[in-house]
Formats: C-alpha cells, sequence, structure tokens
C-alpha cells in the first residue's frame, strides 16, 4: 500500500489561524449586540399597544 506523504502547517500557521479566528469571533459577537442593541431601541421607541398587537412587554425588550 502507497502511503500518502504527510503535510506539516508552516511555522506559526496554527497561532496565525487562532489569532484569525479569536478577530472573526469578536467581529461576529460586536454584529450580533449592535443588531440587538437597534433592535431594543426600536421596540423602545413602540407604544404599549403596538408591542401588545406583536405580543411583547416593556419586559421583554430588557431581555432581548
Amino acid at each position: 500500500m502507497a502511503q500518502a506523504p504527510q503535510m506539516h502547517a508552516p511555522l506559526g500557521a496554527v497561532a496565525t489561524l487562532r489569532v484569525v479566528d479569536a478577530v472573526l469571533s469578536i467581529k461576529t459577537d460586536l454584529a450580533n449586540w449592535n443588531a440587538s442593541r437597534k433592535t431594543r431601541a426600536i421596540l423602545s421607541d413602540l407604544s404599549d399597544r403596538q408591542l401588545d398587537d406583536i405580543g411583547l412587554t416593556r419586559d421583554d425588550i430588557s431581555k432581548l
């Protein structure tokens, strides 16, 4: 049986990948936080009746 040649990652490639993954994770977390912040701001501007129409309360907004 023939064996496939073993491939090794270049020196520092794993560390670089971990840094890139961390930065992308932080970017994703910030984007999600900002979307939630905008959603809470928009919902906060609605009247209690409008919130009731969509099945929410003021207390629900703070849980988003």
